[in-house]
């Protein structure tokens, strides 16, 4: 990148971008952009969506680190104020997304803090959704027909009494029903639906009770794509064969329905 100006850095454009480059640097950036119109643009869109963030979180002075991959409390946190953070960095994440895809890449790129041990929910997720979701006959454990009793069954074992099955019919997709399978070595919840074209997606929930970050991400592998957050201790991931609109959808909907 910037093969024509060796001296201006990616770091620097988002440094930029944020507002966080020091003076003396603004102008040799500045000029760099001025002869560069496709990075220019790149870095408005960044500027655009910084914009949009901190007029949305500006009633959250607490939080030193605000970007849409993470959420992290400066201090100890009620679990309200928690899931209000979360709950308002999704919004912003899902508005921006129905604007337009072209605002998703930026968002992903930027270099992650540490996610303890989440980086490995989306393979487990992709995994499970590649071993399950071709079986014909014995797909879930637990069918839809005793969604109450799934709904217990996973609840108990993950230690989350109002776990709730995600209502999707909205989204043209049925429950066919659930299972339990290993997390990060724990007991975790797979639900899976399927639409009237016999497409199916998975929903994966597990727990980690050492983890202390939020996060919401996409992972693609071949044709999965995969959507994952992570809230408190708990994990949560949507995978299928559909397209990331869709996908994002369906997050949005399991992240209204699912307990707080």
């Amino acid at each position: 990148m910037n093969e024509t100006n060796p001296t201006v850095t990616e770091a620097d454009l988002h440094a930029y971008a944020d507002g966080q480059l020091p003076e003396a640097a603004r102008a040799r950036v500045e000029a760099y952009l001025a002869e560069n119109p496709d990075e220019a643009a790149t870095v408005a869109g960044w500027q655009t969506q910084n914009a949009g963030i901190k007029s949305l979180f500006a009633g959250y002075e607490k939080s030193r680190y605000i970007d849409l991959h993470l959420v992290t409390p400066a201090g100890p946190a009620s679990p309200w104020k928690m899931r209000s953070v979360f709950a308002a960095a999704a919004l912003v994440l899902f508005a921006l997304g129905a604007v337009s895809d072209r605002f998703i890449p930026p968002l992903f790129e930027r270099p992650p803090l540490q996610l303890a041990e989440s980086e490995t929910l989306p393979k487990q997720a992709e995994t499970a959704f590649l071993v399950y979701a071709s079986e014909v006959r014995h797909p879930v454990e637990v069918f839809a027909n005793e969604e109450a009793h799934l709904a217990t069954w996973l609840g108990k074992r993950l230690a989350i009494p109002d776990l709730k099955v995600p209502d999707l019919k909205s989204l043209g997709f049925r429950l066919v029903g659930g299972r339990l399978l290993p997390v990060d070595g724990r007991p975790g919840a797979m639900f899976m639906y399927e639409d009237q074209a016999g497409e199916r997606l998975t929903v994966i929930v597990g727990r980690n009770e050492e983890n202390r970050t939020t996060s919401f991400r996409f992972a693609s592998a071949k044709d999965v794509e995969t959507f994952y957050w992570i809230d408190g201790e708990l994990g949560y991931a949507v995978t299928g064969e559909i397209s990331r609109d869709m996908l994002r959808k369906v997050a949005e909907e399991c992240y209204r329905q699912f307990p707080s």
